[in-house]
C-alpha cells in the first residue's frame, strides 16, 4: 500500500491495526477467537485511505465485508466509503491484493450470510438486535 492509510480513532480497532501493521501479517491477531482481515478503504467525502479490520470471510478467494456495527441502529462510517468508492484493499494473512467491493442481496445474500454467520455467530445476534438489515458486501 503505497499512501498511508489512517488509523481508527477507536483505540482497541487502533491498536489491533498496528500489531497487523508491524507483524506484516494478519495472521494470529483475531476477536473473540477469530481471524480477521484488514480491508483499506477510500473516504467518501475525505478521499482518504482507512483501514478497516473485519471478521474473516472467504470463499474461494472472495471476501466478505459486514457492516454490522455490533447490531447499532446506523450503519458503520465505513459503509459509506466503500458505497461511494468500491475499490479495496485486501489482506489476509501476508496475502494483499486489490479488490472491488459489491454489496449483495436476494439469494447471492443469503449464501454469503450464512459463512458470516457460520464464521462468527454473534453476526444472527448483531441482526435480531436492530431493525435495519445489515448490509454485506463480497470482495473480489
Amino acid at each position: 500500500m503505497s499512501e498511508q492509510a489512517e488509523l481508527s480513532p477507536t483505540d482497541w480497532v487502533r491498536e489491533q491495526t498496528q500489531r497487523i501493521l508491524e507483524q506484516g501479517t494478519t495472521d494470529g491477531v483475531e476477536v473473540y477467537d477469530r481471524p480477521i482481515v484488514l480491508f483499506t478503504t477510500t473516504g467518501a467525502q475525505s478521499g482518504k485511505k482507512r483501514y478497516v479490520p473485519l471478521m474473516r470471510v472467504e470463499e474461494n478467494g472472495r471476501y466478505l465485508m459486514v457492516a454490522s456495527k455490533g447490531g447499532d441502529p446506523k450503519h458503520p462510517a465505513w459503509y459509506f466509503n466503500v458505497k461511494a468508492n468500491p475499490a479495496v484493499t485486501v489482506q489476509d494473512g501476508e496475502r494483499i491484493f486489490e479488490g472491488t467491493a459489491r454489496e449483495l442481496d436476494g439469494d447471492e445474500r443469503q449464501h454469503w450470510w450464512e459463512l458470516a454467520v457460520a464464521a462468527f455467530p454473534p453476526y444472527a445476534e448483531y441482526q435480531a438486535n436492530t431493525s435495519r438489515q445489515i448490509p454485506i458486501f463480497v470482495v473480489e
